[in-house]
């Protein structure tokens, strides 16, 4: 069944000074993100859109004929490639036209080139750049979708104890994500004991054991729109090493939320978090950046890292997630997703945090 979409955005006017300032006469959208923010259209994986100053049409083929008459705000022309260059082909011949470096494929440049009269540009980032701040409706679809894991972790939580298995906690969470309509944002860490090393770890057969961490990292997608959370629990009781470690964890995002305002650089806040880490011996132990923007996709700017040059600015969703593995003992990260506010932030996500 396909996902109807619940927000479109139409930002023609800044699209049009983007084209403008870049001096293309359009743009192949390659990105599905992308793809889904500029047509409303939701199955961008198996379409693509081109964008010219003054029209824009719609990729895709036969599978979605009905879909992209819902969802899509440009006209669609249905048919497979070569069809659709060789359609396209007039609308773009003599024109400068950009294209998503990291999205489109050598394959699918070189077919570009064999069908197209055009000066094809190489390009990055630009409609990820309009995507930074988000519309009204962008950020209550996210709260929504934040809202759906709350009530997911609210009914699980309980059950993260000793003997209980890393992947019957996920698969709880997918149930009750499902129950109140959304979908995995993404795959869910279930991270025990020595587990809880791998930021990434997935979710194991591993029996959680007495007196462990547990670290688990889950969101909900709903209309497209992401969410993204992380608790670190304790199952049994944690000796006094662990809960330091946690404690340590807590007090750097809890300093780093605190600092989130419109105009503070995110590399700022890296180091805000990193230094709290490094002044406890944990420096070494904290393996990634501080957090990242959330929207269409699960990890898209801002960038909340050292060597990031964006600025935070009102109606940006960002994580603050700071982290820290050892191997062989485990981990720990505490994650909360972040709305950007004229005056300061809005926390979005409002499960509670253990208490190690």
């Amino acid at each position: 069944m396909s996902e109807h979409p619940v927000v479109a955005v139409a930002p023609e006017r800044r699209l049009l000074e983007l084209l403008t300032r870049t001096e293309l006469d359009g743009l192949w959208i390659s990105s599905p993100e992308n793809l889904r923010y500029l047509s409303g259209f939701s199955d961008g994986r198996d379409a693509k859109l081109l964008l010219l100053k003054q029209s824009g049409t719609l990729y895709t083929d036969a599978r979605y004929t009905v879909q992209a008459q819902e969802q899509s705000r440009y006209p669609a022309f249905i048919a497979r490639p070569p069809a659709t260059l060789d359609q396209a082909a007039p609308q773009v011949a003599g024109r400068r036209i950009g294209f998503e470096a990291e999205h489109l494929t050598v394959a699918q440049l070189a077919d570009l080139k064999v069908h197209w009269d055009a000066e094809l540009v190489e390009t990055s980032g630009l409609i990820e750049g309009l995507r930074l701040v988000k519309s009204q409706a962008e950020i209550e679809q996210l709260r929504a979708a934040q809202a759906i894991a709350d009530a997911a972790w609210s009914a699980v939580y309980h059950s993260i104890v000793p003997g209980v298995a890393e992947r019957e906690i996920a698969d709880a969470l997918l149930y009750q994500i499902r129950q109140r309509g959304g979908t995995a944002a993404f795959d869910f860490t279930v991270a025990s004991g020595p587990n809880g090393a791998k930021p990434h770890a997935g979710a194991s057969e591993r029996i959680i054991g007495e007196n462990e961490l547990v670290t688990v990292d889950f969101g909900a997608k709903l209309g497209g729109y992401h969410s993204d959370m992380t608790r670190t629990v304790g199952a049994g009781n944690p000796g006094q090493e662990l809960r330091r470690l946690y404690r340590a964890v807590l007090e750097a995002e809890a300093a780093a939320i605190a600092a989130v305002k419109p105009g503070v650089r995110c590399a700022d806040l890296d180091e805000l978090a990193r230094d709290i880490l490094t002044s406890q011996g944990l420096g070494e132990a904290f393996a990634h950046s501080l957090g990242h923007g959330v929207g269409l996709a699960i990890h898209e700017g801002p960038w909340l890292r050292a060597s990031s040059e964006d600025v935070l600015e009102p109606g940006m969703v960002v994580t603050i997630e700071p982290g820290m593995y050892l191997p062989g003992v485990g981990g720990v990260r505490i994650e909360d997703l972040l709305l950007v506010t004229p005056d300061g932030h809005e926390v979005l996500s409002q499960s509670p945090k253990a208490e190690l």
